[in-house]
Order: structure tokens, then C-alpha cells, then sequence
């Protein structure tokens, strides 16, 4: 069995390759026999042809620069300020009682439907998307603080205590520690929604970014860039 299971580890890489010729073949098979113009299914030569067209003249990359920098910033400005009220909330149940209500309803609320209404208020500029992607962080950081920071066990309170550690020595040497995989697993969550996020908000109203260059796409009908 365990010679078996270092054969198909070995043959993965292999296989994903595999998987995506199949895919690949399937799809120009797809374009160029379906009957379908191009504007509507493009083969997979022309989207590359269009990519490095879009790469060559720069237009790709200023974009891609002006999304990250959205959402670098929405997920830093969000993890942080998630960070701070994920703590306390942990720390309080009172805080919890009043706050949750107000979390959870913010979760009952999708991001689309909101993201025109930041784009109205803040402006079509940076500010608006690093607030959209913000938002779209701050829940998956926040619940898996509170997580992460009553996970710590009671036992090792009273050793921190015993030890006569003060609550600087408890937060920095046995709270962040232990809360540090689950904080992390919530981060990895956010850093991929402030991508959507970035995007979602260039979508409804920017000049600049990955969504607006994929509505230039789409109004061309120039599905290779899209």
C-alpha cells in the first residue's frame, strides 16, 4: 500500500499535466469545430496570442498592478482592524453580545449588492475598492481570531499566572502563538476574497485595474481579453 500510494504521489505531477492537455485539446476541439465565432468561444491559441499581445503593450501589467495594490492594501487595512476587534470580542463576552448582531447581519448582505453604493459614495478611485476588499476580509480574520484565542487552554493561563507573567508577557508569549494557525487559516480565506473583492468593485465602476479591463473586453466583444 505504501509503495502503491509513493507511485501515484510520484505520478501526480504527470497527471495534472495530463488533465490540463486534456483540457486544453477539448476546448480548441470545442472552438474550432463547434461552429461558434470567436467572439463567443475563442480557441485557446488566441487567447494566448491576445494575452501576450496585452502583456507586450503594457496595458496587462499597469493594470495588474493597480488590483494588487487594492488589494494589498484592503487586506492589510482589513486583517488588521479584524485583528484588533477579533481580540477583544475574545476577550468579552459582553462586546460579543452587542457586535454579533450587527457581524452577522453584515454577512446576510452580499458584497455585490453593496459595492455599487461604495463606489457612489467614496468615488470610482482606489479608496472605494480598498474599502470593498476591507470589508470582504474582515469577517473570515475576525471569527478566526476569536477562534484561535479562547482555543487557548485555561491550563496554560495558569502557568502564565503561576509564573507571575504580566498581561503583556501572556498576550505575546502564549496567546499569539496559539492562536497563530487559525488566525492564518482565516487570513489565507481573506487574501483570496480581496482578490474577488478588488475586482468586483473595478467591475462596477473604475478606470483602472483587472475588472476594468475586463469590461473593456466585454464591450468589444474581445472575449480572448476577457
Amino acid at each position: 500500500m505504501t509503495t502503491l500510494t509513493k507511485r501515484v504521489d510520484s505520478l501526480r505531477p504527470i497527471l495534472g499535466l495530463v488533465s490540463v492537455a486534456a483540457f486544453l485539446l477539448a476546448w480548441h476541439l470545442a472552438a474550432r469545430l463547434g461552429g461558434l465565432p470567436a467572439f463567443i468561444l475563442p480557441a485557446p491559441a488566441d487567447v494566448w496570442t491576445r494575452f501576450l499581445r496585452a502583456l507586450v503593450d503594457g496595458s496587462l501589467l499597469s493594470h495588474t498592478f493597480v488590483t494588487l495594490a487594492e488589494v494589498l492594501v484592503g487586506l492589510l487595512a482589513g486583517a488588521l482592524f479584524a485583528t484588533l476587534i477579533g481580540y477583544l470580542v475574545a476577550k468579552s463576552r459582553l462586546l460579543e453580545n452587542l457586535l454579533s448582531p450587527y457581524l452577522v447581519a453584515s454577512q446576510a448582505v452580499p458584497l455585490v449588492a453593496i459595492a455599487p453604493l461604495l463606489v457612489i459614495w467614496f468615488g470610482p478611485g482606489m479608496f472605494s475598492k480598498v474599502l470593498i476588499c476591507a470589508l470582504i476580509v474582515f469577517f473570515p480574520v475576525l471569527v478566526n481570531t476569536v477562534v484561535g484565542v479562547r482555543a487557548v487552554p485555561a491550563a496554560l493561563y495558569d502557568l502564565m499566572r503561576s509564573l507571575r507573567a504580566g498581561h503583556r508577557q501572556i498576550f505575546l508569549k502564549l496567546e499569539i502563538p496559539a492562536a497563530l494557525p487559525v488566525f492564518l487559516g482565516g487570513l489565507r480565506v481573506g487574501a483570496t476574497l480581496s482578490v474577488i473583492g478588488a475586482v468586483v468593485g473595478e467591475l462596477v465602476g473604475s478606470n483602472r485595474g483587472l475588472g476594468f479591463l475586463v469590461n473593456v473586453g466585454r464591450g468589444q466583444y474581445d472575449t480572448a481579453l476577457v
